[in-house]
C-alpha cells in the first residue's frame, strides 16, 4: 500500500479530516438513501483525480460502509499500483467477456473483485487496455454490473477518466448518481471546468460538487487554524519554549509603571483639593498588570471603570500595595 494513502497510513492528519468531512457532506445529500455510486472526474491528468477516489473510499470503508471502488480509467488505471493488487483481471475482462489467459470468459463477478488491506474496502482494477472503452461502457454488461454491485455493496466509487480528454466519464455520469469534479489550484483552466460541467449536464448527469486540490498552504498558518495538526507539527511545538522575563526587567517595568502614576497624581492635585476624576481605562490597567505579572489580589484593586470617580485616598491605597510588592521583589532580587 503506497504513501498516497494518507487516510489509512496518517488516519489523525488534517488532509484525513478534510476527507472525513467530504464524506460527511456527500452523506447529507444522501437524504433519501438513493445516493449509492459516485463518479470522480477532472478535467486533464494530474488534477489528483485517483488520488481523491482512492482516500474517499478508504473514509467510507472506516465509516462501516461497504466499498468497492472501479478503476474505469481503462486507457490508464493506476488504482491497482495505489493498493498494490494485481491489475488484472479487471473492469474491461468482465465488460468484454475476455479473460486474462486462453480466452477464459468466465462471468463470475468474484473473480473480479479484489480485497485489500483496507476492512471493508474492495477494488476492480481496470484490467487489460481495450482498443474500444467507450463502447465497453455503454454496453448492456455495463448496466447488468452496475445492478450487481449495488446488492453488493453500500457504495460504489468509479474513478473516472479526465473529462475534457474522452467521453468515458461522460457516459459513466449518466448512470451513477452523482459526480464529482477534481480541480487542481493554479492548474485548472475555469474555462475548461465550464465545458466539462456543461457536458455532463448535457448527459444527464448530476453533480455533487467540485474539488479544488494542490492549494499551496504554509505550515505554520495551517497549524494555527486546525486544532488536530500534523506530528511533525507537533514535535516543532514542542521544542519551542516560552520566553522568561526576569526579576530586573519586570521591577523596572514597575518601577516606571509607579513614576508615571505619581506625575498624574501630582498633575491632579493642582487641579482639585478634594477629589480627583481619573480618566484611565480599564484595558490599561489589565495590560500592565499582565505585563508585570502582578497577583490577581493586587489586580482586583487597580481595576476601575472609563471616568470613575476615584478618590486620593484609594490611589494612594493602591500605590502603597504596588510599593510593598516591589519591595517583595527587591528582597528576592537581593
Amino acid at each position: 500500500m503506497r504513501k498516497e494513502l494518507v487516510t489509512q497510513q496518517d488516519p489523525k492528519s488534517p488532509i484525513s479530516e478534510i476527507f472525513r468531512t467530504l464524506r460527511t457532506n456527500i452523506q447529507f445529500m444522501n437524504t433519501k438513501g438513493k445516493l449509492k455510486s459516485i463518479l470522480i472526474t477532472s478535467t486533464l491528468p494530474g488534477e489528483g483525480k485517483s488520488w481523491t477516489a482512492s482516500n474517499l473510499s478508504v473514509t467510507f470503508a472506516q465509516a462501516g460502509k461497504k466499498v468497492v471502488l472501479i478503476d474505469a480509467d481503462m486507457r490508464k488505471g493506476r488504482i491497482y499500483s495505489i493498493f498494490g493488487v494485481s491489475p488484472k483481471p479487471g473492469l474491461s475482462n468482465y465488460l468484454s467477456g475476455v479473460g486474462v489467459e486462453d480466452g477464459d470468459t468466465s462471468g463470475d463477478l468474484a473473480d473480479y473483485i479484489q480485497e485489500t488491506d483496507v476492512e471493508n474496502l474492495y477494488v476492480i482494477p481496470a484490467g487489460n487496455v481495450p482498443p474500444n472503452p467507450s463502447e465497453l461502457l455503454v454496453s448492456e454488461q455495463m448496466l447488468n454490473l452496475m445492478e450487481k454491485l449495488r446488492d453488493l455493496f453500500d457504495i460504489i466509487i468509479f474513478d473516472g477518466t479526465p473529462s475534457q480528454l474522452v467521453t468515458d466519464s461522460l457516459i459513466l455520469a449518466r448512470i451513477v448518481d452523482s459526480t464529482v469534479i477534481v480541480t487542481a489550484s493554479k492548474q485548472t483552466k475555469k474555462e475548461d471546468l465550464r465545458r466539462v460541467i456543461k457536458n455532463i449536464k448535457n448527459v444527464g448527469g448530476r453533480i455533487a460538487g467540485v474539488i479544488v486540490n494542490k492549494i499551496t498552504i504554509d505550515a505554520k498558518k495551517y497549524e494555527q487554524s486546525y486544532y488536530y495538526g500534523s506530528t511533525s507539527f507537533s514535535e516543532k511545538k514542542a521544542t519551542s519554549r516560552p520566553v522568561k522575563r526576569s526579576s530586573n526587567d519586570m521591577y523596572n517595568r514597575a518601577s516606571n509603571m509607579i513614576s508615571k502614576t505619581k506625575q498624574q497624581e501630582n498633575a491632579y492635585k493642582k487641579n482639585s483639593k478634594d477629589n480627583v476624576s481619573i480618566d484611565i481605562k480599564q484595558s490599561k490597567y489589565n495590560e500592565s498588570n499582565k505585563d508585570l505579572g502582578i497577583p490577581k489580589a493586587l489586580q482586583k484593586n487597580t481595576q476601575v471603570d472609563n471616568k470613575q470617580e476615584v478618590s486620593m485616598e484609594k490611589t494612594a491605597e493602591i500605590l502603597n500595595q504596588m510599593n510593598q510588592y516591589l519591595d517583595e521583589e527587591k528582597k528576592k532580587l537581593k
